[in-house]
């Protein structure tokens, strides 16, 4: 076997098959998206070769509503970092410490993930029904009836109506991992702080949590690519409306793309999803990769 993997050539030839595949559904519709984006078409016909003017019509004219668009997904992308990945790092401590009842809170915590988004995001409309909606009868129950509002339809209160779900989501995925990489922390490391009189707090914040940073970081960019990519729980509940208030760039696409047949400027808006995802991942890996360093020294 070493004999076997030791030749170059052997090893090109068990990778054939998957850079193949990768070639195929990954690379090629890239470039050919990156081509169609040069493009004046419709989708059928001919399209006409327009350089980089769908770039400049689209994000130097913010037509469609895409600048505002990019900073929704921003904001996403906030709360999946300073809020969703928190959260789930807290429960995931929680749970490594070895709580009464971990196994059922794990799985119960891990369940949002495994529903379909379509069923999740239809169980939140409900949830924002303005006369029977759960939100608006629990703040009657109150006494604060003032507060109702229609949340879906109002510009002030879509956004973050439509975003809590999508954050609550995917908290028990990340707590998942953040937990099998503390369960994952020698024991021995674990006892020896606490015969030295470490609490559990000191324990977590000073050996637990720089232990499993590859795991942050994976953490970090997964929620950070799928914060800028996000598109289904948008289009379920509200299409980017009201007026645009909850359009993120994955709608833009859809509607220039399957609406508008503007397949040009549309595969324009998949060329800045894509070239926005890797610039975020190359600089969150640049800034761990720092962080790691710093921390050896």
């Amino acid at each position: 076997m070493n004999r076997i993997l030791s030749s170059k050539k052997n090893i090109l030839v068990f990778m054939l098959p998957a850079s193949l595949i990768f070639l195929s559904v990954m690379i090629i519709p890239i470039v050919a998206t990156t081509y169609y984006s040069t493009l004046d078409w419709d989708g059928i016909g001919r399209g006409t070769f327009v350089g980089l003017e769908n770039y400049f019509k689209i994000m130097g004219k913010n037509a469609y509503n895409f600048w505002p668009s990019v900073g929704h997904s921003f904001i996403v992308l906030l709360l999946s970092v300073l809020v969703q990945e928190p959260i789930a790092m807290v429960l995931a401590l929680i749970l490594g410490k070895g709580i009464k009842g971990e196994s059922f809170f794990r799985t119960t915590f891990f369940i949002p993930m495994v529903v379909s988004t379509v069923v999740i995001a239809q169980l939140f409309i409900k949830v924002y029904h303005p006369q029977y909606g759960l939100l608006n009868v629990f703040l009657d129950t109150l006494g604060l009836d003032f507060l109702r509002q229609e949340w879906l339809a109002d510009k002030g209160t879509a956004l973050w109506a439509v975003f809590i779900p999508l954050i609550w989501q995917y908290i028990g995925y990340h707590m998942l991992l953040y937990y099998g990489a503390i369960k994952s922390v020698s024991t021995e490391v674990v006892e020896a702080a606490k015969i030295d009189g470490a609490n559990y707090f000191q324990i977590s914040t000073r050996i637990l949590i720089p232990l499993i940073t590859p795991v942050i970081e994976t953490c970090v960019v997964i929620a950070v690519v799928g914060s800028l990519k996000t598109f289904d729980f948008v289009y379920i509940m509200t299409n980017g409306g009201p007026l645009g208030a909850t359009d993120v760039p994955s709608t833009v696409m859809y509607d220039l793309l399957i609406k508008r047949n503007l397949y040009g400027q549309g595969s324009m808006v998949a060329v800045f999803i894509v070239a926005e995802c890797l610039l975020f991942t190359v600089v969150l890996q640049t800034v761990f990769k720092k962080l790691r360093n710093t921390g050896g020294e």
